[in-house]
């Protein structure tokens, strides 16, 4: 996206940056660049604008709910092989080979193709 526009600071520059903006995590002197560049580029500001709303929107809705620890765990732990190097499998490695298993249901397993009474025939 570019509004056709000159600018000191790149349009693709900005959107390629967008998120480390949003979240303070660049230098003060790139930030000011940034702003500058949202005064004088409506497409980018536009962008910027709906970037901010999802992200308070998505803070609003899930900010505050408390992760499980086994799935902290286990995101760590992906986390921890990404960084070391190592492959990281598509399956849940934490799960015997056939994958997690469904919890099943205070009145014991229910069969979808037997009828909820006792058989009679």
């Amino acid at each position: 996206m570019s509004c056709g526009d000159p600018h000191e600071t790149d349009c693709s520059e900005v959107l390629d940056h967008l998120y480390e903006f949003l979240d303070r995590e660049m230098p003060d002197s790139d930030c000011t660049k940034f702003e500058t560049h949202f005064g004088e580029c409506n497409p980018c500001l536009e962008k910027y604008g709906l970037e901010q709303a999802v992200k308070k929107l998505v803070k609003r809705c899930c900010g505050s709910d408390d992760v499980p620890q086994d799935l902290r765990s286990k995101v760590m732990g992906r986390i921890e092989l990404i960084r070391s190097g190592q492959a990281v499998p598509d399956h849940d490695v934490t799960a015997g080979p056939a994958g997690p298993a469904a919890p099943a249901s205070p009145a014991g397993p229910a069969s979808p193709a037997s009828p909820a009474g006792p058989a009679t025939g």
